[in-house]
């Protein structure tokens, strides 16, 4: 039978948007280009899942930039921080809520959460197709007709879908399936017709998800602005001469203050940072990345730790001396081991210009004066680039004011809802963007769901 209401993409917000179309009645199809839904959910967090962040709904809000908090609010109402927590609760999954607000898996993972989701989808009877590339819209008379795609083949990376009960979708089963909804355009394309589809394709980053910016493709072709994409929470690369210092890598710093300058402040973050390879990362990085990637094209960014955040500087000074007075025998090394790692001792002892081999006794008060200074801002280099691709999430997107955010319509085009990261919406890291795309893709299947009653 031919669907009511056409979902495109299998992430959050489509997941949630087809469940809610389904569950008040539309024959629902939805189309996955890659082998499984949830993808980029799997690896959030590190496979762990931010689902949610706790809290009254209003300070969720605040997280947001003022325009996007005013679009999204009455999606979030509709869909709660407190009801998408219940959403998995009530199917066993057992959580935590850490003391910054985050909420987490107790003792499971994202699988289980993509597990629950899954079943939703089953019960609802929505119809899934993977390995199906959209390659655009149908649009005739400012109306949407439906899409188009490239059929599914059958491949090894079924294996997990089929034993949930999924099976991919030749273009022979589909058109005896959907029959005069479905029409083979060429070898390798077909035609699926729909007057309500949903466009929940996500933004750029993790193209290797499949979210590759091709909704945003979609919606210039048939009017709509899209606001220059920029990575929001991603990794920062350092420009560091000649290389980054190889001991480094992989060395965590934990409860820290990062701050970002470009000769002032412009961002700041508390919390864990991550040495890599090519710079840093973890959801200190994460939280300040989008400021500084906006910022670069205005100059050098440079970025610094404050290794005690929880003091001030007059208060660290008096603990400098108190050692250098108590232990005049003992290497100042072993203070600067109290804030960080051992291989990152002499890192830091080099940026306040005190030889690693300095006793208590031999610190004077130029040098505790720098030391202090250099805990309170160590330096870890100038920011050389933010890959989007390498990204949690981007900001950018088709614009907000082209979309009823009561709804999720396009103010476009007839019959097409858009939702989740393809909009012009960037949370910071916490589990604010799932929220934000649970909410818009409730949204936009309901009211799908209820544009197609006759």
């Amino acid at each position: 039978m031919q669907p009511d209401v056409i979902v495109v993409g299998a992430g959050a917000a489509g997941i949630m948007a087809a469940w809610r179309a389904a569950n008040l009645g539309a024959r629902v199809t939805l189309v996955e280009k890659t082998n499984r839904i949830g993808t980029k959910i799997l690896v959030s967090g590190g496979g762990k899942c931010n689902i949610a962040h706790a809290g009254p709904l209003e300070d969720v809000l605040k997280a947001f930039r003022p325009n996007e908090a005013r679009f999204i609010r009455p999606a979030c109402y509709r869909l709660r921080n407190d009801q998408i927590v219940e959403l998995f609760t009530s199917r066993g999954l057992n959580v935590y809520t850490r003391p910054d607000g985050r909420v987490f898996p107790l003792d499971q993972t994202a699988k289980d959460v993509v597990a629950i989701l899954r079943q939703y989808l089953e019960e609802a009877g929505v119809e899934i197709l993977f390995d199906s590339p959209v390659t655009g819209l149908i649009v005739e008379g400012g109306q949407v007709r439906g899409i188009r795609y490239r059929r599914a083949q059958a491949k090894a990376g079924h294996r997990e879908e089929a034993a949930a009960g999924y099976r991919a979708k030749t273009a022979k089963n589909l058109l005896r399936e959907l029959g005069p909804s479905a029409t083979v355009v060429s070898e390798d394309e077909v035609e699926l017709r729909a007057e309500r589809v949903v466009i929940c394709t996500g933004g750029s980053s993790y193209p290797n998800s499949g979210t590759t910016g091709d909704g945003w493709v979609w919606a210039r072709e048939i009017g709509h602005t899209v606001v220059k994409v920029r990575a929001a929470l991603a990794p920062i690369y350092l420009n560091l001469e000649p290389e980054p210092p190889a001991e480094r890598a992989g060395i965590a710093l934990r409860d820290i203050l990062l701050k970002a300058r470009q000769g002032k402040e412009i961002a700041k973050w508390t919390g864990d940072l991550l040495f890599t390879h090519q710079g840093v990362s973890g959801p200190t990085v994460l939280g300040v990345s989008r400021l500084v990637a906006e910022r670069m094209p205005e100059g050098d960014v440079a970025l610094e730790v404050d290794l005690a955040p929880t003091k001030n500087f007059d208060e660290l000074q008096a603990e400098i001396v108190n050692y250098a007075s108590n232990h005049p025998r003992r290497l100042v090394a072993s203070l600067v081991e109290q804030y960080v790692p051992e291989r990152l001792v002499d890192g830091v002892l080099a940026s306040a210009q005190i030889s690693p081999d300095t006793f208590g006794a031999r610190l004077d008060k130029k040098s505790r004066n720098r030391l202090t200074e250099t805990l309170k801002a160590w330096p870890i280099g100038k920011v050389r680039h933010v890959p989007l691709e390498k990204g949690e999430v981007v900001a950018g997107g088709i614009a907000l004011d082209e979309v009823d955010p009561q709804t999720m319509r396009s103010l476009k085009v007839a019959g097409l809802y858009l939702c989740g990261e393809v909009l012009d919406v960037a949370g910071p890291v916490g589990g604010y963007n799932l929220q934000a795309a649970f909410a818009t893709g409730y949204v936009a299947g309901e009211t799908a769901a209820k544009d197609a009653k006759p």
